[in-house]
């Protein structure tokens, strides 16, 4: 499904760089992978690696299955450009019917006439809704999660997971999350990062167990 491999990354710091992959090879399959590891090991810039985000500093990420960008990312609108001026946008780039998706992104996001406005007007919980309905707008085979996204009201979040998890039979997610409760929710499998290295487990309370002694230490 995703392969990495070589993969290095790091990022600078005041003194020395923060080493966040050290020429990490693994073959992640098709299956709901939930990632651990303690604060600042590099899950998030893993996530957005594994989208085409962000690029390794070195080796090489590839990818058989359609991979979605981080769900809710919202780096790749403009902000001088309306709700649906950005959705036409993402539209041509991924291939998908123009009207039919900016049809359906209107219905999920519920912005009302600020869908024709421009997103430097939007409220932050606006602009969430308008990146999850893109999200959800687009059938990728893999979703990327950096924790689970809590917008709007209860009656949105509802209909927010319920469109989320109708993707889950055709499709396979790797999430983010410190929240056990959640990576339980929807994962099976697990992958802990330490240290520049990844292992993966096909047992996600195995993982678990891994990632709660590290917090141990």
């Amino acid at each position: 499904m995703i392969e990495l491999q070589n993969v290095s990354k790091t990022y600078p710091l005041r003194k020395g760089r923060r080493i966040i992959l050290n020429g990490a090879t693994i073959t992640l399959p098709w299956k709901n992978i939930g990632i651990l590891g303690r604060n600042g090991a590099g899950k998030s810039t893993l996530l957005r690696m594994i989208a085409g985000i962000e690029e390794p500093d070195g080796g090489i990420i590839r990818r058989s299955k359609t991979v979605s960008w981080p769900l809710g990312f919202r780096g790749s609108f403009h902000r001088d450009l309306s709700g649906l001026e950005n959705v036409r946008f993402v539209a041509r780039v991924y291939g998908q019917n123009t009207e039919e998706m900016i049809e359906k992104v209107r219905d999920f996001a519920e912005l009302g006439q600020f869908y024709y406005e421009p997103l430097k007007s939007y409220s932050s919980g606006m602009g969430a809704r308008l990146a999850f309905g893109v999200s959800m707008a687009v059938n990728f085979e893999v979703y990327l999660v950096d924790e689970i996204m809590a917008v709007g009201d209860a009656r949105f979040k509802a209909k927010s997971k319920q469109a989320f998890m109708e993707r889950l039979p055709h499709s396979r997610i790797v999430m983010v999350s410190h929240a056990m409760n959640n990576l339980r929710e929807y994962c099976d499998t697990g992958l802990v990062v330490h240290e520049g290295k990844m292992t993966y487990y096909e047992d996600l309370e195995e993982a678990i167990q891994v990632y709660n002694k590290l917090n141990e230490e």
